[in-house]
């Protein structure tokens, strides 16, 4: 508690001539109830924020793209398509992503910002314990997917991972208590993505958490670009000859996390930005839509297409197969010369936001907990750089062997621990038994990614005529 002479009156006074023009002066309001340490911060978050823009997404009318126009102009992106006869074979595809990480001229992105609330864990969701034998949190499996990778193909294969304010602390002691899960330390950058704060929806006033703090949110996935330049990556990857990077989300156990044959593809049509993308079943299935509009790549949310006619996204090739078919994984590869040129550009990744129920403090020092949606969050997406490419590909992969995103809570439809578990399983059912190994009916299997990557590995290490009859870990 503040008394007496404020030796940081100045201060005070120059912030309200920031604040003034834009109606933002209730920042302030418990100036005088606040220690020197807490008046400080909140000056510097202040200083951070920019206050012309909030007031234009906050008090404007959103620009709202003319969804029905633009999905009646799109068209099935050009894509490598499984099955297919594309332009570089399997086998290509495999050599010169080979090639690449031999090299170490790859790195790689694990955005795993995100808390699990809705898997009911009050931690990052990179803790989640996934593995459906081992217990295996979603953070050891994929950076054990990394250091098998590192191990097989002879180079280091350095990983940016992206925290956020809320998960930073807690996922650095997890790993550091795990040691990394055999990643070296050199090979490890941990960085926090940014945050915005939220402004109420009549006012545009950006609210108060608590006396001193504004109510602050993460930037979205797309906050990985100012991210990278504020943790000085780029001069990081230009000193380590890093010339691509593979980027993933903590919640996908299956990514093949540096899959060379992905990758080599991206290599061979010298693309700048390639995304990963299943087969929708329906239209309406809730992942992002790749197509192609005007000759450009673009993901248009599952959302909007909820509110469109059948007519317009439903429509079938002869095969059966739907138009717009393309399903978003969140799994790219991007040149590193993209990105950085990219993160020099403000246009680049434009702010969304959405309408969301933010806790905050009124001005009788209450806390207020809304009932209803009461102010905008403000993230960038990272696939809005896919239009800015000069050039980039769709690659199609089997759902069944590369996505399975954990999403949502026990007993939910889709997405869930379950799901996902079953999808592991099944997949390392079939490596087995394509090994040769006989396996009960229903019983539980699961192999670390550092006893075998792939099933031709798998196939090396089995001994013949195994037989699984119980709940096994291949470790």
């Amino acid at each position: 508690m503040s008394s007496g002479h404020d030796d940081l009156a100045p201060l005070r006074a120059e912030l309200l001539e920031q604040l003034g023009p834009y109606g933002q002066e209730h920042l302030l309001r418990f100036w005088d109830e606040l220690s020197q340490l807490e008046k400080m911060t909140l000056a510097m978050e202040i200083a951070r924020f920019d206050l012309g823009m909030l007031q234009s997404l906050g008090r404007e009318p959103e620009a709202s793209s003319n969804w029905r126009a633009l999905v009646a102009r799109a068209e099935p992106p050009a894509a490598v398509r499984l099955g297919a006869t594309n332009q570089f074979s399997p086998v290509q595809a495999r050599q010169a992503g080979e090639t690449a990480l031999r090299a170490g001229h790859i790195g790689a992105i694990l955005v795993a910002g995100g808390q699990g609330t809705r898997l009911g864990m009050d931690h990052p969701k990179g803790m989640f314990p996934i593995g459906p034998v081992s217990r295996s949190s979603l953070f050891q499996i994929l950076i054990e997917k990394l250091v098998a990778a590192h191990r097989r193909y002879g180079a280091p294969i350095p990983l940016f991972l992206m925290t956020s304010p809320a998960t930073h602390e807690e996922t650095v002691e997890f790993l550091d208590a795990h040691g990394n899960f055999g990643l070296s330390t050199n090979d490890l950058i941990v960085f926090s993505q940014g945050t915005m704060p939220a402004v109420d929806c009549e006012t545009g006033r950006i609210l108060l958490a608590s006396q001193a703090r504004p109510a602050l949110s993460p930037d979205g996935h797309g906050g990985v670009l100012a991210a990278l330049v504020e943790a000085r990556g780029f001069e990081t990857l230009r000193a380590r000859g890093i010339e691509h990077l593979y980027y993933f989300q903590v919640d996908n156990p299956l990514a093949n996390v540096c899959d060379p044959e992905f990758l080599g593809y991206h290599l061979l049509s010298q693309s700048e930005l390639s995304t990963l993308a299943v087969a929708k079943r329906d239209p309406r299935d809730r992942v992002g839509n790749i197509v192609s509009i005007d000759g450009r790549l673009q993901i248009i949310e599952y959302s909007e297409f909820n509110d469109l006619p059948d007519e317009l996204i439903a429509g079938r090739a002869a095969s059966g197969s739907l138009l717009l078919w393309a399903g978003n994984t969140a799994i790219h590869a991007f040149s590193v010369e993209f990105l950085e040129r990219m993160s020099q550009s403000a246009a680049a990744l434009p702010l969304h936001r959405a309408l969301k129920k933010v806790p905050y403090l009124d001005d009788d020092h209450q806390p207020i907990e809304p009932s209803s949606p009461n102010a905008y969050k403000f993230e960038r997406f990272i696939f809005d750089l896919l239009p800015q490419a000069t050039r980039s590909i769709v690659v199609e992969a089997d759902e069944r062997l590369a996505f399975a995103p954990v999403k949502n809570a026990p007993g939910e439809l889709k997405d869930t621990p379950e799901s996902v578990q079953a999808q592991m399983i099944a997949l390392h059912s079939a490596w087995l038994r394509d090994a040769g190994a006989q396996l009960a009916k229903n019983v539980a299997v699961e192999i670390r990614p550092l006893f075998a990557l792939d099933s031709e590995e798998l196939r090396e290490k089995l001994q013949p005529g195994l037989v699984v009859s119980r709940p096994t870990y291949f470790a």
